[in-house]
């Protein structure tokens, strides 16, 4: 059996994916999320539930949080750049 790994966010779209790769194309799904920031742990505790009830064979998620902000968020942050003169950079990534 061939296998996949979903980028999984549990919404309308990557449900659907896991439906369709599972029933009409045969795969195995292994889903993944990535969590930077701004999931609560029941969130994530939901979005895996919700991966398992749609069929994935394994579900995980990788805290990022960390290097995230380490690699990008914060040179947003100090550089106090504004897009278009007007909008904050760091709001708008």
């Amino acid at each position: 059996m061939k296998k996949v790994v979903l980028g999984f966010s549990g919404g309308l779209d990557t449900s659907y994916c896991v439906k369709y790769l599972t029933e009409e194309k045969g795969y195995e799904v292994h889903s993944v999320i990535v969590n930077t920031g701004g999931f609560s742990e029941e969130e994530l505790q939901e979005i895996e539930k919700r991966a398992y009830n749609l069929g994935v064979k394994s579900h995980r998620t990788v805290n990022a949080i960390r290097s995230y902000y380490d690699g990008v968020i914060k040179y947003l942050i100090f550089g106090n750049v504004l897009k278009n003169n007007t909008y904050p950079l760091s709001v708008s990534a």
